[in-house]
């Protein structure tokens, strides 16, 4: 069975890689030909006319992608996918109807625009959905020394779980192939971890979305302005890869499967430290500030790192490596030590950095200061 789901999710993600990678220059056409740009002003650091409906390929790929596997398969009377389709048939058409939601939002946004509050408001919904779809946040196996906590307060926490790491990813979309390129890796990781476990449809779905990612990503970071073949994600991509990731590791800690005594809590939401983390000192910064938390600005860990002299594509590819070290670190450390040890690990590791990163800036700035002086 594992060899039949091992060639379905493969095929998957490369019916999902060409589904893509033909339809990223198609929207690149229909935005210049209708002028749907975004729009350079003081806080963006690109130059030139880029469109961002790149997002718009996300939803329809993946489902295209899988709804083609599932048919083929049904096709040739497989009975394992039809027992997979069952168990999962709630599960899946509460998040489908969720995706779309958050789908046409990001959509109207990137074309017309949208209040944050709006967003805000189907975020919201969203999460309802996937709670109705059975989804809860009420298994923390010992992170924050919390074990089960009850169904009611579980929900809660999953709606705010999704508005939390939906605007995570949103937020981390500054610099070229960093939103897309850690929900490429975070992505890889629950789909590997669902298919060891044998929740093979999810796994499908995580490769799906890889499969849809992979040719924006090479798109949206070397892809030549000038030319015309270069594209961003927008609202539409960043709302809905946040949206499909946070129900995936939700997911995974609801079903506690792990993997070589790795914490599911590892498993499940290491891949998404780096966003989480950096919104949060964000956030807080700005109220601290007497800003609105939600206003943009040039303070994420993206913009820190390139204020101390780093290229667009450096910081992407440090910031990439340094998600992928984390998540293999935290696995390797899971076997030897408590989860609430590597959590405090990671805690004291990022803000190490940001310290770091601080100093650089204010040392690049006071140089900067002392050679104007001297002219």
């Amino acid at each position: 069975m594992s060899q039949f789901w091992l060639i379905a999710v493969l095929s998957v993600f490369v019916v999902a890689v060409v589904f893509s990678g033909v339809l990223i220059p198609q929207i690149l056409l229909i935005a210049f030909k209708k002028r749907l740009f975004d729009h350079v002003d003081g806080r963006k650091i690109h130059h030139g006319t880029v469109p961002r409906l790149g997002g718009m390929a996300f939803m329809p790929v993946v489902i295209l992608s899988v709804s083609l596997l599932l048919g083929v398969t049904l096709v040739f009377d497989s009975t394992e996918v039809l027992m997979c389709l069952v168990s999962d048939m709630k599960s899946i058409a509460f998040l489908t109807s969720a995706v779309i939601v958050i789908y046409l939002v990001g959509l109207a946004d990137d074309l017309i625009g949208v209040r944050y509050r709006g967003k805000f408001v189907a975020q919201i919904i969203s999460g309802m959905l996937l709670l109705a779809s059975g989804l809860c946040a009420c298994h923390f196996y010992g992170a924050l020394f919390i074990g089960d906590v009850p169904h009611w307060l579980g929900a809660l926490f999953t709606v705010f779980l999704v508005v939390y790491v939906v605007n995570a990813i949103n937020f981390i979309d500054g610099v070229d192939g960093l939103a897309s390129g850690m929900s490429a890796i975070a992505f890889l990781c629950y789909g590997a971890t669902f298919f060891i476990v044998g929740e093979y449809i999810y796994a499908a779905i995580a490769f799906a979305v890889l499969g849809t990612v992979v040719p924006f990503f090479y798109f949206n970071v070397f892809g030549d302005a000038k030319k015309r073949k270069k594209i961003f994600m927008g609202d539409t991509g960043s709302l809905t890869l946040g949206l499909l990731l946070c129900f995936f590791a939700v997911k995974l800690s609801q079903i506690g499967a792990t993997v070589k005594d790795v914490n599911p809590m590892v498993l499940a939401y290491v891949p998404l430290f780096i966003p989480c983390i950096d919104v949060v000192r964000v956030v807080v910064g700005r109220i601290r500030r007497g800003a609105n938390p939600f206003k943009p600005d040039q303070t994420h860990i993206h913009h820190k790192m390139m204020a101390t002299g780093l290229s667009q594509r450096v910081v992407m590819v440090l910031i990439l490596a340094m998600s992928m070290a984390l998540i293999l670190l935290n696995i390797v450390l899971s076997q030897v030590l408590d989860v609430n040890l590597i959590l405090l690990f990671d805690v004291l590791l990022w803000l190490g950095l940001n310290v770091v990163l601080s100093r650089f800036k204010k040392n690049r700035r006071d140089c900067d200061v002392t050679s104007q002086n001297a002219d």
